[in-house]
């Protein structure tokens, strides 16, 4: 049994009850960082064994869940923040687990999502929505904001900290000065909402300090 669950984005008060009850009750944690589920895991006085488990995880650690899952072991999956395999590693290995292993039950433990929560509080229609995930660092780029130009819905991504405004820049000259809410830090203590233009939003954002990563949600072109 693989549980995937999704574990608060900032605010550790943000978890589910049931959340903490299958990270409780499992043999095993699968996680991109031990440091921050361990912290998560010592806020609510849970003592779990810890595998670790991201995006440079070779096939060997693959492999190893495999048998774990073969040997009737259940396990929890959790990212760093919000909703497992959406935009995350994870959505690889449950990828391969249904391919090669299709008897094993994959089971979602619902909760916080960073897209979902700044498209809440966005005022654009949700009705409808396209999520763009990470932009490509380099090839793909100018595809990927023609994309959103294009799309006849809203577009949500994440960004660094460390691209935002270049992104936010190379946005404006392909799709226009458009609509946008930029939300930094959600749930944390420097939670910050930016409304606005980007133009008026890439002014706000650069005399702040750049923390954590960001969510864009892009008003779509009428």
């Amino acid at each position: 049994m693989l549980y995937i669950v999704a574990t608060p984005i900032g605010n550790l008060n943000d978890i589910s009850f049931r959340a903490l009850d299958i990270l409780k009750s499992v043999d095993f944690i699968l996680c991109e960082d031990t440091r921050v589920t361990r912290k998560l895991l010592e806020h609510y006085k849970i003592e779990k064994l810890l595998i670790s488990y991201h995006q440079h995880s070779k096939l060997q650690k693959v492999e190893y869940v495999e048998r774990l899952l073969k040997e009737g072991r259940a396990l929890a999956l959790v990212s760093d923040a919000g909703t497992p395999a959406i935009s995350d590693p994870g959505g690889l290995l449950v990828q391969h687990l249904k391919e090669n292993l299709p008897e094993v039950r994959i089971a979602p433990i619902p909760g916080p999502s960073a897209a979902i929560a700044a498209l809440s509080i966005s005022g654009f229609s949700a009705d409808r929505f396209v999520f763009m995930g990470f932009p490509p660092h380099k090839k793909g780029r100018q595809q990927y904001w023609q994309e959103i130009k294009t799309a006849k819905r809203t577009a949500v991504f994440y960004e660094s900290k460390y691209r935002v405004i270049k992104s936010l820049e190379e946005l404006v000259k392909v799709a226009g000065d458009r609509e946008a809410v930029v939300c930094r830090e959600l749930t944390k203590i420097f939670e910050t909402i930016y409304r606005g233009p980007l133009s008026k939003v890439i002014g706000e954002i650069k005399r702040t300090t750049p923390r954590g990563e960001y969510v864009i949600v892009v008003k779509k072109f009428l």
